[in-house]
């Protein structure tokens, strides 16, 4: 008879536990350790021992299992132990929609959550603004399942500036109702915009990168009563890669997160921001699970054929931050010609819910006609309006808020000094020349960076 066995252990008040999944696996002789399910918090731990790995295989029931329930939840896996794993993404008591991140690395099944979320956003009535920065890849199922898709940076941006455009729009509805908290579906849809591999706009260097984080941080501070979430689906391997640890650290205080396999230097990261509770600590994941053996050169030659652990993680934000979790194993088995029609049927046929007419003045063109790339960027910024031919005089100009990124922001800092130095009638010191940069738009440099560009120049 198979048995579930479970220890707590504890060491003196003020010691912190600290363990080795396969070391304390090899000392109870337990050649698998997805057998073992540790939570560790302080000086207290709970071992789990299980008759075979608890998160082998985790089906979904139902495709319509994933609709929103009343508390504003979606059913996303399963803990070791069998609990549920649910994800808030609104909450009726403040009447607020929530910021969802996801981590993973390469290969840790980032992108079947995705279509997880997606696929649940689609079955609870949302209205769904999707920017996949992997040309369409990450989740090709999704196109015709969400509200608007798109593929590029600049559709990113596009879409950052609209749902930004919205939220003023519904600010400035919503106080004349005198209403101060979203009411779901009355009038309006629950509205998020999702994106999928940020770190591509956010990264250091990204041409995008601070006028997106801006969106980001106001989107995520000012929307919540107003109906408007945001997610990111990232590849990240340090906070540094998503705008900065700081434009970050509020979402993971506040939001849901979900940490699949990460990497040592993210971790780091979130254990020096206090992004994990006091204590906490998490068992790493595997990239395949199962038992590992010696073979001797004397044995015929063998496949390891263990199972990978896509989709395990743990869901920081949840009441069991420290237990191991799964996502649904979703799609088919094997690689299909096209579209999967098992993450097709995640979907399902019915229509998916649309931005409220009332905010499309708002919303504007890039939304309207659903573009993309260079077209939905140049329909949410729109250069100036001249009066005559000389371009002297302009009459009108993008919308309110942050505008049309400056051109420096594709700059080279070589060629942006260069700039500057063909601006000016006269001499210019490292000072002046650090005030005109930093003033044309692009992003803030230092002095020594300065100072390395004119080296570099002469």
């Amino acid at each position: 008879m198979s048995r579930i066995y479970e220890f707590t252990v504890e060491a003196p008040p003020g010691d912190i536990i600290k363990f080795d999944p396969a070391r304390l696996a090899d000392a109870m002789r337990i050649d698998d350790p997805s057998r073992l399910a540790i939570e560790a918090r302080g000086s207290q731990a709970l071992v789990t021992v299980y008759p075979t790995d608890p998160l082998a295989d985790v089906q979904l029931p139902s495709p319509e299992a994933l609709a929103m329930d009343a508390r504003g939840r979606i059913w996303i896996g399963v803990h070791h132990n069998g609990r549920r794993v649910w994800i808030q993404l609104y909450d009726p008591v403040s009447g607020s929609a929530q910021r969802l991140l996801v981590f993973g690395t390469t290969g840790a099944g980032k992108s079947t959550l995705g279509q997880i979320i997606l696929a649940a956003m689609k079955r609870s009535g949302i209205a769904t603004f999707y920017g996949d920065l992997k040309g369409g890849q990450s989740a090709p199922e999704a196109r015709e399942n969400v509200d608007w898709p798109v593929y590029s940076q600049e559709g990113v941006m596009a879409q950052l500036h609209t749902t930004w455009s919205i939220m003023r729009e519904r600010e400035a509805r919503y106080a004349k109702m005198g209403r101060s908290k979203f009411l779901m579906g009355r009038p309006d849809p629950l509205l998020y915009q999702i994106i999928d591999e940020p770190n591509r706009l956010l990264e250091k260097g990204a041409p995008y990168r601070e006028q997106a984080t801006f969106y980001i941080k106001d989107i995520g501070r000012t929307g919540r009563s107003l109906g408007i979430g945001i997610g990111l689906f990232a590849q990240a391997g340090h906070l540094e890669e998503l705008g900065g640890s700081d434009t970050m650290r509020a979402m993971l205080k506040e939001g849901e997160v979900l940490l699949l396999r990460w990497t040592s230097s993210m971790m780091q990261q979130l254990v020096a921001d206090g992004l994990l509770p006091a204590g906490q600590k998490l068992a790493p994941i595997p990239k395949k699970a199962g038992a590992t053996r010696l073979i001797s050169q004397f044995e015929s030659e063998a496949d390891d054929d263990r199972p990978g652990t896509q989709g395990s993680g743990y869901h920081l934000s949840g009441p069991y931050p420290g237990a191991r979790m799964r996502a649904f194993n979703v799609g088919s088995k094997t690689p299909t010609d096209g579209l999967d029609p098992e993450m097709l049927a995640l979907y399902g046929d019915g229509p998916h819910a649309a931005l409220e007419k009332a905010s499309w003045p708002a919303a504007g063109r890039a939304y309207l006609d659903k573009l993309d790339g260079a077209d939905a960027y140049n329909a949410a910024f729109p250069p100036p309006e001249t009066d005559d031919e000389s371009g002297s005089r302009p009459r009108s100009s993008a919308p309110s808020g942050p505008g049309r990124p400056h051109s420096a922001a594709r700059l080279t800092l070589a060629d942006r000094v260069q700039a500057a130095l063909e601006a000016t009638d006269g001499d210019m010191d490292a000072h002046a020349l650090l005030e005109a940069v930093n003033a044309d738009g692009g992003r803030a440099v230092k002095l020594g960076s300065i100072r390395n560009a004119l080296s570099n120049l002469r």
